[in-house]
C-alpha cells in the first residue's frame, strides 16, 4: 500500500472516530432542551395556541431550580429529584376540569405554576415589574392559536 492511501485511510477513520465520538456524548447528554414546545390537547375548548417555554433562559438566567417545575408529590411533600424521570404534566392533571379535581386540572396547574413564579421573579428584583405586567397577558405566552 503506498504512503499516501495509508495517510487518506488513517485520516478518514479517525475523521469517522471523532464523529462517532462526538455523537455518543450528545446522545448521552442530559441536558433539557433549550426551549419546550407547550401544546396541550384535550381540552374541551382549546381556545389559546401554544406556549414556547424558553427553559435554558429559566434554568440559566433567571436560576430556577428544576424541582420548581417538576414534581412528585407524597403525603403533601414534593420528593422529586434531579435525575428522576419527568412526566408530562397531562399525566396527572386532566385537561378537563372536574369540581374539587385533586390534583387540580391542566391549565390552571399550568397557570398557578408559571404565573406565581413570574410574581416571585418580580418581587425578587429578577425581572422588572413591567416585564411582569406584560407576562400576565395571555398572548406574551401563548402563541396566537392557528385553526
Amino acid at each position: 500500500m503506498k504512503k499516501k492511501e495509508l495517510l487518506s485511510m488513517l485520516l478518514i477513520l479517525s475523521l469517522f472516530l471523532f464523529l462517532k465520538g462526538s455523537m455518543w456524548v450528545n446522545a448521552n447528554d442530559n441536558s433539557p432542551p433549550a426551549e419546550v414546545i407547550i401544546n396541550n390537547t384535550g381540552y374541551l375548548k382549546n381556545k389559546k395556541g401554544a406556549v414556547k417555554f424558553l427553559h435554558e433562559r429559566h434554568v440559566k438566567e433567571y436560576q430556577i431550580a428544576c424541582k420548581e417545575c417538576h414534581h412528585i408529590y407524597k403525603n403533601g411533600k414534593n420528593v422529586w429529584k434531579e435525575g428522576d424521570a419527568i412526566q408530562k404534566c397531562v399525566e396527572c392533571h386532566s385537561p378537563i376540569r372536574k369540581k374539587g379535581q385533586k390534583p387540580m386540572d391542566l391549565m390552571h396547574a399550568y397557570h398557578k405554576n408559571c404565573m406565581g413564579c413570574h410574581k416571585k421573579l418580580a418581587k425578587e428584583g429578577k425581572i422588572s415589574r413591567s416585564e411582569y405586567k406584560k407576562l400576565r397577558k395571555c398572548n406574551s405566552c401563548h402563541a396566537k392559536k392557528t385553526s
